[in-house]
């Protein structure tokens, strides 16, 4: 997707989610992804994308004269172990921690899942199973049974990478030690489907995406870090001018008492549209503001307002070249 310039737009006020130590990163998500074939084409992608949820409708044809079976893939964001991990990884305790769902023409698909973990790209998987540890690296499951670990696994474990050492006090009883995964988790929904000769499919999936953000605006001021920020949200989400201006404005208010406004960020692999035999013949992008008391930019081609919430973008014969990064200035709650 070209970069066209920003889009500013008020978007829905939005109950924010406490952000230790000021910043929690996104997981960069996307969609389908198939075991390529010159007979399947994507006739259409509809693809609407808010803070509460990701859904994509997909229309594949099979332009060949012979059914085509094929596998088709969601592959999940990696999640990544780490000591002080500031994430927005959903329900670290479920395996479907996006709540991803399929159907196909209707008809509710129940996905295989396949999970490993590596370090170091080094699989790893085997060694968690045989010692009985769940494989969500952040889930307290997982750390209660990497704690329950004979001495002589910890330390093994520890000298490849799998575990750290951390020091910290979560009873009141003082600083104690606790081992702490480190591990990659990378996890893939997948099925077979078959794609019918000379005829259409409908496969829509739904989840519900990463979001990451700040607890203030980051990028409006005139210190360094500041100037820094802004030159690199220029690009990834093409602010422009009016943006700019209404953001320096609410920072000002914020910092005299005014109401705070947060950033929030939501990152799309838009380019697992390419996957597919040829452009998206119709691409359809529909954003979800929120609340007329927020604020989006993001990169587009002739976005339009569509509805009081809802800005959106059209395409004939589609071909993602970039994915998708959106920008959301989001109005704190009032009691």
């Amino acid at each position: 997707m070209r970069k066209i310039g920003g889009y500013a737009a008020l978007m829905t006020m939005f109950a924010v989610p406490a952000l230790a130590n000021d910043t929690m990163a996104e997981l960069r998500t996307g969609g389908l992804a198939y075991v390529r074939t010159g007979d399947i084409s994507m006739a259409e992608e509809k693809l609407f994308i808010s803070q509460a949820e990701v859904r994509v409708d997909y229309l594949f044809e099979n332009t060949s004269d012979k059914d085509v079976e094929s596998v088709v893939a969601f592959p999940m964001p990696d999640i990544k172990g780490d000591i002080d991990s500031m994430v927005d990884a959903g329900n670290v305790e479920s395996d479907n921690f996006l709540g991803f769902t399929v159907t196909q023409d209707g008809k509710a698909i129940i996905p295989t899942l396949q999970q490993r973990v590596s370090v170091a790209d080094v699989d790893m998987t085997d060694e968690l199973k045989a010692h009985g540890v769940p494989l969500l690296p952040l889930s307290k499951a997982t750390m209660d049974a990497v704690a329950k670990l004979p001495v002589d696994i910890i330390e093994d474990w520890t000298a490849r990478g799998l575990i750290a050492d951390d020091e910290y006090d979560n009873d009141g009883q003082g600083m104690k030690h606790h081992p702490t995964p480190m591990w990659t988790l990378h996890t893939t929904y997948w099925w077979r489907t078959k794609f019918p000769a000379k005829a259409r499919i409908a496969v829509e999936h739904r989840y519900k995406p990463s979001v990451g953000g700040t607890v203030a605006i980051t990028f409006a001021g005139d210190e360094d870090y500041q100037k820094q920020q802004l030159q690199a949200y220029r690009s990834k989400y093409c602010l422009d001018d009016a943006f700019l201006k209404t953001a320096a404005k609410l920072a000002v208010l914020a910092e005299k008492g005014g109401r705070g406004y947060t950033e929030n960020w939501i990152s799309y692999v838009l380019t697992t549209g390419a996957n597919w035999s040829g452009p998206i013949k119709h691409f359809e992008l529909t954003v979800d503001k929120g609340s007329p008391e927020n604020y989006i930019s993001f990169c587009g081609e002739n976005v339009k307002k569509i509805g009081a919430t809802t800005f959106q973008m059209t395409a004939q014969d589609f071909y993602p070249e970039h994915d998708l990064d959106i920008l959301i200035l989001t109005a704190a709650t009032v009691n």
